[in-house]
């Protein structure tokens, strides 16, 4: 199995989840997310199913399909707010 080990960063999103833990995903791959208990957790799975991502990519020989991804705030009028 060929992998490359070069250093890569990925924007992921980490949500609270309304049962408890924390719920991840990173919008790079259709598909790829994980939870845990904790933050710290959450992010652990998230990197392992990250490169699981990146394995399933590399079986098929495609290379991962750089996305656009950012973060943006809007501001609303305080009778919203």
């Amino acid at each position: 199995m060929k992998f490359n080990h070069k250093e890569q960063v990925f924007p992921v999103i980490l949500e609270q989840d309304e049962t408890g833990g924390y719920v991840v995903t990173n919008p790079a791959f259709e598909g790829c997310y994980s939870q845990g208990d904790t933050v710290e957790k959450a992010l652990e799975n998230i990197r392992e199913a990250t490169e699981l991502c990146l394995m399933d990519l590399e079986d098929e020989n495609k290379t991962a399909k750089t996305k656009e991804i950012s973060l943006h705030l809007i501001t609303l009028k305080n009778n919203y707010a």
